[in-house]
């Protein structure tokens, strides 16, 4: 268990948050307040929770593995896993410390449900973590641990895992999903895919917002969605699973909207539960 005492502390909210095209907050882009809006949601997430939390897991949809695995070291490194960018976006730094602790907590509620999990003690931050956690969090001074996403994707299975991880929340721990509500390179910047991701997060906003059951089955059968494999091509729905995780982890709190706008010609949200 974490060394945390429950009258200590508030139940966390749960968050999914879209965070951009690489270290694209920090540098130039044309045109120029292109990711703004996004950039002002983030920085104001903190001021959504109820405290400060103690610690917080992120999944992010760039770290895929055969079975579930979370990072486990103290002093993790940046993992600047994106290409053809400005040379001093090589140089952010996020300097926020590890818990093997709650790496350790987060393994035994894993395990509870007869799922596989290993422990990555030399894995560092990828870029859909320590990018937004610099408009989040900018002191980096909250212990932070990743959860990997299972390579194949399977989406009742990282609904069930969040189910499993959702104790955190009354421990203090902010649990956060880190993708992108829409997610096709081709379709970035092209207005054909304007009304195809409009339709796609419609459909998604009602299945967030929807009661706690049906949530759970229409986000199962996410690839039922208008436009589902236009928005996230099969095979590569890693941008949309850390919503998975974050609403099995949201159990019967409502969902909503606290996000959206348009960007590169597509829809983009993002979903608080709690």
């Amino acid at each position: 268990m974490m060394s945390i005492q429950s009258s200590e502390v508030i139940r966390q909210p749960v968050f999914f948050i879209p965070h951009g095209a690489g270290p694209c907050f920090f540098m130039d882009w044309n045109p120029a307040d292109t990711w703004h809006g996004m950039a002002e949601f983030l920085q104001g997430i903190a001021s959504r929770l109820p405290a400060k939390p103690k610690a917080i897991l992120m999944v992010s949809a760039h770290w895929r593995t055969s079975q579930f695995s979370v990072t486990s070291g103290r002093e993790p490194t940046l993992i600047y896993d994106y290409f053809g960018f400005p040379e001093h976006t090589y140089a952010l730094t996020y300097p926020a410390p590890g818990s093997p602790e709650l790496a350790k907590r987060v393994m035994n509620l894993v395990n509870g449900i007869d799922q596989p999990v290993t422990q990555n003690p030399t894995r560092g931050f990828d870029h859909g973590m320590f990018i937004p956690l610099k408009l989040m969090f900018p002191a980096a001074d909250i212990p932070v641990v990743q959860l990997s996403l299972r390579q194949d994707l399977d989406p009742r299975a990282h609904l069930q895992v969040g189910q499993a991880l959702a104790a955190l929340r009354d421990e203090g721990v902010l649990i956060v999903g880190s993708g992108m509500s829409f997610h096709n390179m081709r379709g970035y910047g092209d207005k054909r895919f304007t009304p195809r991701s409009e339709a796609f997060d419609e459909w998604l906003t009602a299945a967030v917002e929807g009661s706690p059951e049906q949530r759970y089955q229409q986000l199962k059968e996410w690839h039922q969605a208008p436009h589902a494999f236009d928005c996230h091509p099969l095979g590569h729905e890693e941008h949309l699973l850390p919503l998975m995780v974050v609403a099995g982890a949201a159990g019967n709190d409502a969902g909503q909207k606290v996000y959206s706008e348009r960007v590169l010609e597509t829809q983009l949200s993002a979903f608080q539960f709690g």
